[in-house]
């Protein structure tokens, strides 16, 4: 995987948001939690995951039943500098709103697990309540 992967892998909206959402997590972050973060299908998600996990963007593990996504441990100089660039100059109102969507998924965690599948009836409410408390509900552009 070369350079041109990263770029290609960043080239796409959902990629980045994804991405954006992976470097600013504290922990790992499930498949299902991204998922109700971003409000897209699974299939979707996975599928612009396995294209980060290809250009080396974020390396996965399983936890029980579950998969998680972080950022890999140490990489290139190159990778590191475009870590850091996407955790600090990617900003904008829908990556707040997936943040802060992230952040009251994550919350739902028992022992810092996930526990709960994507698309369960309570979450919809909870992270509708989150983007109201942030002052984020009704904007939906970047």
């Amino acid at each position: 995987m070369g350079h041109a992967d990263v770029f290609r892998a960043l080239g796409d909206a959902t990629r980045l948001r994804i991405l954006k959402l992976i470097s600013g997590a504290r922990n790992s972050v499930c498949v299902c939690e991204l998922v109700d973060a971003l409000a897209l299908p699974q299939y979707l998600v996975s599928k612009h995951l396995a294209v980060l996990r290809h250009a080396g963007l974020v390396e996965d593990e399983r936890l029980g039943t579950w998969i998680g996504y972080q950022l890999p441990a140490g990489g290139s100089p190159f990778h590191q500098a475009i870590l850091a660039l996407v955790r600090t100059a990617v900003t904008g109102v829908q990556f707040d709103r997936d943040r802060v969507r992230l952040e009251a998924r994550v919350a739902l965690r028992q022992d810092g697990r996930c526990v709960i599948g994507y698309n369960d009836p309570q979450v919809p409410v909870m992270l509708a309540n989150a983007e109201q408390a942030e002052g984020l509900s009704g904007k939906r552009k970047p």
